[in-house]
């Protein structure tokens, strides 16, 4: 094993897989002369040449449409946002025709393209830079959506995206690309799909995702204290959803606490709570409490940032109700 940050786990996938592909190639804004804006792509330009490491004009609308008739002619690129926020311009290419291109075609046309970038919220960025998309694009079939919350999963998820032969939305975060963590010395993928069980526990299960597992770890650590367990369950991937994880875990723990970075409303934390009460119903003790962001634009002011997203207090206060515990 080696410590690497989140930001060299997925420049070691993109490397590794376009050593051995030549269709592969990167795509973005400042990925090639400037190392990348958040120095994910540092030196692939160098590697693989201005042909496959490509810098684009600030129009991401226009370069998420040469990706997609890119990838309908046999190639298979790899597109940055700078941040998903930007993204919403490009919209039309990742939803109207990435998406929905292998149903139109009558199952002609693949359309294998890794859309990725920063999402969510960064700090002092206000409310048109802090916007969570996982709800969003999940929403669209035709996409599988992931969300990573450490090095090793980052490596071995982008590695399946890039070999997947449909459009793959991978969410990363501007505050994570200097966590550090462990990942193999060789190659490894991890499955699309599969969720994993970050900390185990008996009386109550917490599912997230992201960056915002930090926060939920921070609680648990709080409530072991207090003699309350808590099993983290991190879904990794919004699309598809590994409902048997959390429905297996559930059974066990009897109680659920969903916490999402999002806001609540048509969230990725309401289709966990209604997929629960469907099928898991008999074995819950407790109504599933959601910890979200609140239903607001985001804030510049530090104050009010802390008061909008999910934080200890807020995940401690939803793990105690449904424990019926003051």
């Amino acid at each position: 094993m080696k410590t690497v940050q989140f930001r060299e786990a997925l420049r070691e996938a993109m490397s590794e897989e376009m050593r051995v592909d030549d269709s592969i190639f990167l795509m973005g804004e400042e990925v090639a002369e400037y190392n990348g804006a958040y120095k994910v792509s540092q030196g692939m330009l160098d590697e693989f040449g201005s042909k496959r490491v490509i810098d684009t004009p600030i129009a991401e609308l226009g370069f998420a449409g040469i990706a997609v008739g890119a990838s309908m002619n046999g190639l298979k690129p790899i597109v940055e946002f700078m941040t998903w926020n930007f993204a919403i311009l490009a919209a039309d290419q990742i939803i109207n025709s990435a998406a929905k291109m292998l149903q139109m075609s009558g199952g002609q046309y693949h359309c294998p393209i890794v859309f990725r970038g920063g999402n969510g919220q960064a700090g002092q960025l206000a409310a048109t830079h802090s916007q969570a998309f996982e709800s969003f694009y999940a929403n669209f079939p035709g996409l599988k959506v992931i969300t990573p919350s450490t090095p090793y999963d980052a490596k071995g998820l982008l590695k399946s995206a890039i070999r997947d032969k449909d459009p793959v939305v991978f969410l990363e975060s501007e505050k994570m690309y200097g966590d550090k963590g462990e990942i193999p010395e060789g190659e490894y993928i991890i499955p699309i799909g599969v969720a994993d069980t970050k900390r185990k526990g008996e009386h109550v299960t917490i599912v997230t995702f992201g960056k915002i597992i930090k926060v939920a770890h921070q609680a648990a650590d709080i409530l072991a204290k207090e003699g309350i367990s808590c099993e983290i369950i991190d879904l990794r991937t919004v699309r598809p959803i590994d409902y048997n994880a959390v429905v297996e875990s559930v059974k066990k723990t009897n109680r659920c606490v969903v916490v999402e970075e999002s806001h609540p409303l048509a969230s990725i934390s309401s289709e966990i709570a209604y997929h629960l009460q469907r099928y898991a119903f008999d074995h819950l003790d407790a109504p599933v409490i959601r910890v979200t962001q609140t239903d607001t634009p985001f804030a510049f002011s530090p104050t009010l940032i802390e008061e909008a997203l999910p934080n200890t207090d807020r995940i401690i206060k939803a793990v105690k109700a449904v424990m019926y515990r003051n």
